[in-house]
Protein backbone atom coordinates (compact mmCIF):
# COMPACT_ATOMS: atom_id res chain seq x y z
CA UNK A 1 0.00 0.00 0.00
CA UNK A 2 2.81 2.41 0.91
CA UNK A 3 4.63 1.66 -2.33
CA UNK A 4 1.52 2.60 -4.30
CA UNK A 5 1.19 5.83 -2.31
CA UNK A 6 4.86 6.70 -2.93
CA UNK A 7 4.29 6.16 -6.66
CA UNK A 8 1.33 8.55 -6.56
CA UNK A 9 3.38 11.13 -4.65
CA UNK A 10 6.07 10.88 -7.33
CA UNK A 11 3.41 11.33 -10.00
CA UNK A 12 2.10 14.36 -8.12
CA UNK A 13 5.58 15.90 -8.06
CA UNK A 14 6.01 15.30 -11.78
CA UNK A 15 2.62 16.85 -12.55
CA UNK A 16 3.49 19.91 -10.46
CA UNK A 17 6.83 20.27 -12.23
CA UNK A 18 5.04 20.12 -15.59
CA UNK A 19 2.47 22.69 -14.47
CA UNK A 20 5.24 24.93 -13.15
CA UNK A 21 7.07 24.70 -16.49
CA UNK A 22 3.91 25.78 -18.29
CA UNK A 23 3.64 28.78 -15.94
CA UNK A 24 7.26 29.73 -16.67
CA UNK A 25 6.59 29.47 -20.41
CA UNK A 26 3.47 31.62 -20.08
CA UNK A 27 5.37 34.33 -18.17
CA UNK A 28 8.24 34.27 -20.70
CA UNK A 29 5.78 34.69 -23.58
CA UNK A 30 4.05 37.49 -21.71
CA UNK A 31 7.33 39.34 -21.32
CA UNK A 32 8.19 38.77 -25.00
CA UNK A 33 4.82 40.10 -26.13
CA UNK A 34 5.50 43.56 -24.71
CA UNK A 35 8.32 44.34 -27.13
CA UNK A 36 7.33 42.30 -30.18
CA UNK A 37 4.79 43.27 -32.78
CA UNK A 38 3.47 39.73 -33.45
CA UNK A 39 1.15 40.10 -30.50
CA UNK A 40 -1.60 38.00 -32.04
CA UNK A 41 0.66 34.97 -32.39
CA UNK A 42 1.95 35.26 -28.84
CA UNK A 43 -1.59 35.77 -27.56
CA UNK A 44 -2.64 32.53 -29.24
CA UNK A 45 0.42 30.76 -27.82
CA UNK A 46 -0.33 31.90 -24.28
CA UNK A 47 -4.00 30.98 -24.70
CA UNK A 48 -2.92 27.44 -25.58
CA UNK A 49 -0.55 27.35 -22.60
CA UNK A 50 -3.27 28.72 -20.31
CA UNK A 51 -5.61 25.93 -21.43
CA UNK A 52 -2.87 23.38 -20.71
CA UNK A 53 -2.39 24.89 -17.24
CA UNK A 54 -6.13 24.62 -16.59
CA UNK A 55 -6.07 20.96 -17.66
CA UNK A 56 -3.10 20.28 -15.39
CA UNK A 57 -5.03 21.82 -12.51
CA UNK A 58 -7.92 19.43 -13.15
CA UNK A 59 -5.59 16.44 -13.49
CA UNK A 60 -3.79 17.24 -10.24
CA UNK A 61 -7.06 17.84 -8.41
CA UNK A 62 -8.25 14.42 -9.57
CA UNK A 63 -5.01 12.74 -8.49
CA UNK A 64 -5.08 14.42 -5.07
CA UNK A 65 -8.70 13.42 -4.45
CA UNK A 66 -7.89 9.84 -5.45
CA UNK A 67 -4.98 9.80 -3.00
CA UNK A 68 -7.11 11.24 -0.21
CA UNK A 69 -9.93 8.75 -0.73
CA UNK A 70 -7.87 5.65 -1.41
CA UNK A 71 -4.91 6.16 0.90
CA UNK A 72 -6.44 8.25 3.71
CA UNK A 73 -3.09 9.91 4.46
CA UNK A 74 -2.25 11.55 7.78
CA UNK A 75 0.35 13.97 9.17
CA UNK A 76 2.97 15.10 6.66
CA UNK A 77 1.50 13.05 3.79
CA UNK A 78 -1.84 14.78 4.26
CA UNK A 79 -0.19 18.19 4.45
CA UNK A 80 1.70 17.51 1.21
CA UNK A 81 -1.47 16.69 -0.69
CA UNK A 82 -3.50 19.55 0.76
CA UNK A 83 -0.62 21.95 0.01
CA UNK A 84 -0.53 20.76 -3.61
CA UNK A 85 -4.24 21.53 -3.93
CA UNK A 86 -3.60 25.07 -2.67
CA UNK A 87 -0.57 25.55 -4.89
CA UNK A 88 -2.27 24.63 -8.14
CA UNK A 89 -4.88 27.30 -7.49
CA UNK A 90 -2.12 29.92 -7.40
CA UNK A 91 -0.47 28.40 -10.46
CA UNK A 92 -3.73 28.58 -12.39
CA UNK A 93 -3.99 32.27 -11.53
CA UNK A 94 -0.43 32.78 -12.80
CA UNK A 95 -1.55 31.44 -16.18
CA UNK A 96 -4.54 33.78 -16.16
CA UNK A 97 -2.40 36.81 -15.39
CA UNK A 98 0.18 35.96 -18.04
CA UNK A 99 -2.71 35.88 -20.52
CA UNK A 100 -3.92 39.26 -19.22
CA UNK A 101 -0.45 40.73 -19.82
CA UNK A 102 -0.40 39.53 -23.44
CA UNK A 103 -3.90 40.90 -24.00
CA UNK A 104 -2.78 44.38 -22.89
CA UNK A 105 0.53 44.17 -24.77
CA UNK A 106 -1.30 43.58 -28.06
CA UNK A 107 -2.46 47.20 -28.01
CA UNK A 108 0.84 48.87 -27.11
CA UNK A 109 1.88 50.74 -30.24
CA UNK A 110 5.35 51.80 -29.14
CA UNK A 111 7.03 49.49 -26.60
CA UNK A 112 9.67 52.09 -25.73
CA UNK A 113 12.08 51.31 -22.91
CA UNK A 114 10.88 48.21 -21.09
CA UNK A 115 14.14 46.84 -19.67
CA UNK A 116 12.86 47.11 -16.10
CA UNK A 117 9.70 45.19 -16.92
CA UNK A 118 11.82 42.48 -18.55
CA UNK A 119 13.91 42.33 -15.37
CA UNK A 120 10.70 42.05 -13.36
CA UNK A 121 9.49 39.20 -15.59
CA UNK A 122 12.75 37.30 -15.06
CA UNK A 123 12.44 37.81 -11.32
CA UNK A 124 8.91 36.40 -11.26
CA UNK A 125 9.97 33.37 -13.35
CA UNK A 126 12.75 32.75 -10.82
CA UNK A 127 10.22 32.87 -7.97
CA UNK A 128 7.81 30.45 -9.64
CA UNK A 129 10.59 28.01 -10.60
CA UNK A 130 12.16 27.96 -7.16
CA UNK A 131 8.80 27.73 -5.38
CA UNK A 132 7.96 24.54 -7.30
CA UNK A 133 11.49 23.18 -6.82
CA UNK A 134 11.24 23.75 -3.08
CA UNK A 135 8.08 21.62 -2.95
CA UNK A 136 9.48 18.78 -5.03
CA UNK A 137 12.79 18.72 -3.11
CA UNK A 138 11.20 19.41 0.30
CA UNK A 139 13.62 22.33 0.60
CA UNK A 140 12.51 24.57 3.44
CA UNK A 141 15.31 27.10 3.02
CA UNK A 142 14.59 27.53 -0.69
CA UNK A 143 10.91 28.11 0.10
CA UNK A 144 11.88 30.80 2.60
CA UNK A 145 14.21 32.44 0.09
CA UNK A 146 11.36 32.63 -2.46
CA UNK A 147 9.22 34.41 0.10
CA UNK A 148 12.04 36.87 0.80
CA UNK A 149 12.72 37.42 -2.92
CA UNK A 150 9.24 38.88 -3.32
CA UNK A 151 10.79 42.11 -2.00
CA UNK A 152 12.89 42.23 -5.19
CA UNK A 153 9.79 41.98 -7.39
CA UNK A 154 8.04 44.63 -5.29
CA UNK A 155 11.08 46.91 -5.70
CA UNK A 156 10.91 46.44 -9.48
CA UNK A 157 7.27 47.45 -9.40
CA UNK A 158 8.01 50.58 -7.36
CA UNK A 159 10.79 51.61 -9.75
CA UNK A 160 8.59 51.11 -12.80
CA UNK A 161 5.70 52.99 -11.22
CA UNK A 162 7.97 55.93 -10.31
CA UNK A 163 9.43 56.02 -13.84
CA UNK A 164 5.94 56.07 -15.37
CA UNK A 165 4.81 58.84 -13.03
CA UNK A 166 7.84 60.87 -14.10
CA UNK A 167 7.10 60.20 -17.77
CA UNK A 168 3.49 61.30 -17.31
CA UNK A 169 4.68 64.50 -15.71
CA UNK A 170 6.75 65.31 -18.77
CA UNK A 171 4.23 64.47 -21.48
CA UNK A 172 0.53 63.74 -21.02
CA UNK A 173 0.22 62.26 -24.52
CA UNK A 174 1.87 59.12 -23.15
CA UNK A 175 -0.95 58.60 -20.67
CA UNK A 176 -2.46 55.49 -22.25
CA UNK A 177 0.96 53.94 -22.78
CA UNK A 178 1.90 54.55 -19.13
CA UNK A 179 -1.35 53.04 -17.84
CA UNK A 180 -0.86 49.94 -19.98
CA UNK A 181 2.68 49.41 -18.73
CA UNK A 182 1.62 50.03 -15.13
CA UNK A 183 -1.10 47.39 -15.43
CA UNK A 184 1.41 44.93 -16.89
CA UNK A 185 3.82 45.61 -14.03
CA UNK A 186 0.99 45.09 -11.56
CA UNK A 187 0.18 41.71 -13.08
CA UNK A 188 3.83 40.68 -12.73
CA UNK A 189 3.71 41.79 -9.11
CA UNK A 190 0.63 39.60 -8.57
CA UNK A 191 2.44 36.65 -10.12
CA UNK A 192 5.17 37.21 -7.55
CA UNK A 193 2.52 37.19 -4.84
CA UNK A 194 1.21 33.84 -6.10
CA UNK A 195 4.73 32.41 -6.07
CA UNK A 196 5.02 33.62 -2.46
CA UNK A 197 1.77 31.85 -1.62
CA UNK A 198 3.16 28.65 -3.11
CA UNK A 199 6.33 28.99 -1.02
CA UNK A 200 4.24 29.49 2.12
CA UNK A 201 2.30 26.29 1.42
CA UNK A 202 5.58 24.45 0.89
CA UNK A 203 6.71 25.58 4.32
CA UNK A 204 3.41 24.38 5.76
CA UNK A 205 3.75 20.99 4.08
CA UNK A 206 7.18 20.53 5.70
CA UNK A 207 6.68 22.08 9.15
CA UNK A 208 2.93 21.89 9.74
CA UNK A 209 2.96 25.62 10.46
CA UNK A 210 1.51 28.31 8.22
CA UNK A 211 2.54 31.95 8.11
CA UNK A 212 -0.63 33.01 9.93
CA UNK A 213 0.59 31.08 12.96
CA UNK A 214 -1.78 28.14 12.60
CA UNK A 215 -0.40 24.72 13.44
CA UNK A 216 -1.86 21.62 11.76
Amino acid sequence: MRNRFDEQLNQLNNELIAMGSLCEEAIANASKSIKEQNGRTLYENVSIIESAIDQKERDIQSLCMKMLLQQQPVARDLREISSALKMISDMERIGDQASDIVEIARFIKNPGKIAKIEDMARATIKMVTEAIDSFVNKDLELAKSVEEYDDVVDAHFSDIRNDLIELLGKDNKDGEYCIDLLMIAKYFERIGDHATNIAEWVQYSITGKHKDGSVF
